[in-house]
């Protein structure tokens, strides 16, 4: 049985939800999908504010958020509603509360929307866990009830939009002690107030599910449809974002992961990509992200998939037999692709993670360190680095002098003399396959698949390739192969996450091989590695490096936060599977940063709070201490390494 919450697996479709007006923008319905970010500059900066605007619709932006947190900064975005309105700007503007409901009240008679989290709204979160009988709960949806029917009242009568933005690490403790740190929690935490607004008749609403973990961000969304279906209420609109994605190639591989598996799924109306940098710099990136979906529409046709076996709601890693160092509890392996070079350098290897340091007649390997390298026709002629084997296009592999050390890679299994007595790699079109595979596979047992597709919907088509093998029970390990021409950075970074991470997120694939289509440089083959090794973390499945869960700045935060991340990064990003939480106020602190091991939190001017998780270990430390004090934190509770070549 199929699980609702997509039009299709294999076709991509758009979910057709309801529109709504924000402002003159229309979102969701059959409208295009939109773009949107959010300031940075404090509030109370009128004119600060409005460059900042300007900017962000050059850039891109089709609404621009702004943070209200308290009375004083609501009435100010009259100021700079009628400064952008002089100038010529017709930008719908949307307020960000936390906390205040008599903040969002009044900026609901200013702006064309207001932004509310279920989680702080109507709460304050104190991390308690609360029996609660029924009816002291139903108790506690009318005391909400009361709360949250004024703002409603008050939209309704200014044809203000509302979104209902849900965020991972803030759910309320009523929530957390029902329904648990989970992706149902999240759903249900927006679910109460879309039953008041829909009782009060008032449907302007886009709901949003945001976590900073992408697989948590994607199963509370789906889940999200199949709630909203299943209980008759509007399918609104979807505003899809990874909070506190961080910055650089992190940033924008989290956030494609998880935006990205979701508009394959074509679920989502509006997009924000938050990254701690210049919100100018997100518009581009969402974009990509968007115009990407236009080539999928004319996709070839796929058999539609009628027995699934994944649950969209909660990871399961497909079930696979160990092959060599595949499959099972392996983690997934990088492949890095160097077939295009007509002739590897020990130098090369380098881009890759693999060092020769002369001077000790040794190899060194960092934390990105490839798997293996898939040379083709194209044989390595020096000895290799232990923690790096060689695949060989199959003619060369067998007529060569090392059928012991290099794999095979075979593209037609007709041509096959003999094999490899532990592993080789057999490289199937999931577009153009021969029944034979299946036979082959179950006679054979040291195989691994490599899995490609020209379509422009690939993923559609290898997801329908390991349903087939799922329900033929063959636990094969597949490699997940993605080809690209012509990309710049972060189109590359973008559509191999997109493609990559989608699968990933619902446990397929055992490996991964990224390949450059053209002819590539070595520098782009360091671009492929560190992307398919970011792919790997973000998703969750393998994880070799410090991860940062930074809130992109607005106008609540208390310090630069891009020179702050930098600064932190500097110092503590050789600590592998550390997640280091880096929030610019309170807001966006304990409750956010819910998926970090420690934190960094600005809670006044020049002042930091430390955190273990989400328990308060230091108040007000002053800015110039707290990195020192951070890492002391961390070696008290053992998570700390010196760095390579560091003076003990």
């Amino acid at each position: 049985m199929i699980q609702k919450y997509c039009n299709s697996l294999t076709h991509y479709s758009r979910r057709k939800t309801r529109e709504v007006f924000i402002g003159d923008v229309p979102l969701g319905g059959d409208n295009p999908i939109r773009v949107q970010s959010m300031t940075t500059v404090d509030t109370m900066d009128t004119m600060g504010s409005v460059e900042q605007t300007l900017r962000m619709v050059e850039a891109g932006c089709e609404y621009v958020r702004i943070t209200a947190p308290s009375i004083k900064e609501a009435q100010n975005l009259e100021n700079i509603k009628n400064e952008l309105r002089k100038r010529g700007c017709d930008v719908p503007l949307v307020a960000d509360i936390h906390f205040t409901p008599n903040a969002a009240e009044l900026a609901a008679t200013i702006v064309e929307k207001v932004r509310v989290n279920p989680g702080n709204y109507a709460d304050k979160k104190k991390f308690e866990q609360i029996d609660y009988t029924d009816q002291a709960y139903a108790d506690e949806l009318m005391r909400i009830e009361d709360k949250f029917s004024p703002l409603v009242e008050i939209c309704k009568a200014n044809n203000t939009t509302m979104r209902i933005g849900t965020n991972h690490g803030s759910l309320s403790d009523r929530i957390m002690s029902r329904y648990g740190d989970t992706p149902l929690g999240m759903v249900e935490s927006a679910l109460e107030f879309i039953r008041i607004c829909e009782a009060m008749d008032y449907k302007d609403l886009v709901v949003s599910m945001k976590s900073s973990n992408p697989q948590v961000m994607v199963q509370a969304y789906r889940l999200l449809v199949n709630k909203l279906d299943e209980e008759g209420l509007e399918p609104y609109p979807l505003h899809l974002g990874v909070t506190e994605a961080g910055e650089a190639e992190d940033g924008r591989i989290k956030s494609a992961v998880g935006i990205g598996t979701l508009l394959e799924d074509g679920l989502g109306d509006t997009v924000r990509v938050s990254l701690t940098e210049e919100p100018e710099v997100e518009a581009p990136v969402a974009k990509i992200m968007v115009d990407r979906l236009v080539e999928k529409v004319n996709q070839k046709p796929i058999d539609p998939i009628e027995k699934y076996a994944i649950d969209p709601y909660e990871y399961h890693r497909r079930a696979t037999e160990e092959v060599f160092n595949f499959g099972n509890e392996n983690v997934p392996r990088v492949i890095a692709d160097f077939s295009k070079l007509a002739k590897v350098e020990v130098k090369d290897l380098k881009s890759v993670g693999h060092s020769y340091l002369p001077e000790l007649d040794k190899w060194g390997m960092n934390d990105l360190g490839a798997d293996y390298i898939y040379t083709g026709a194209n044989p390595i002629d020096f000895m290799l680095p232990n923690g790096l084997k060689e695949i060989q296009d199959y003619e060369v592999w067998v007529s060569g002098s090392d059928q012991v050390n290099k794999f095979p890679l075979i593209a037609d299994l007709q041509k096959v003399e003999t094999l490899h007595e532990k592993l080789n790699f057999i490289l199937v079109d999931t577009d153009n396959y021969d029944q034979t595979i299946f036979g082959f596979v179950e006679k054979t047992a040291n195989t691994v698949l490599i899995l490609y597709s020209g379509q422009s919907h690939a993923t559609a088509s290898i997801r329908r390739f390991v349903v087939e093998l799922i329900n033929r029970d063959l636990k094969v390990p597949v490699v997940l192969r993605q080809g690209y021409a012509s990309l710049s950075e972060d189109e590359l970074m973008i559509h191999a996450s997109t493609d990559a991470g989608t699968l990933y997120v619902d446990g397929i694939g055992d490996g991964i091989m990224l390949s450059p289509n053209d002819a590539s440089t070595v520098e782009e083959l360091k671009l492929y590695n560190n992307t398919a090794f970011g792919i790997l973390q973000a998703a969750r499945t393998r994880i070799t490096k410090t991860e940062y869960i930074s809130c992109p700045s607005c106008g609540r935060t208390l310090f630069d936060l891009q020179e702050t991340t930098a600064m932190i990064r500097k110092r503590t990003d050789h600590l592998k599977g550390v997640k280091i939480g880096i929030m610019g106020c309170i807001v966006n602190g304990p409750g956010e940063m819910a998926d970090a091991d420690f934190g960094y939190v600005g809670s006044g001017k020049g002042k930091i709070t430390l955190y273990k998780g989400q328990e308060v270990v230091k108040r007000g430390v002053p800015s110039e201490q707290a990195l020192d004090e951070l890492i002391e934190l961390i070696k008290e509770h053992g998570r700390w390494v010196e760095p390579e070549g560091a003076e003990v």
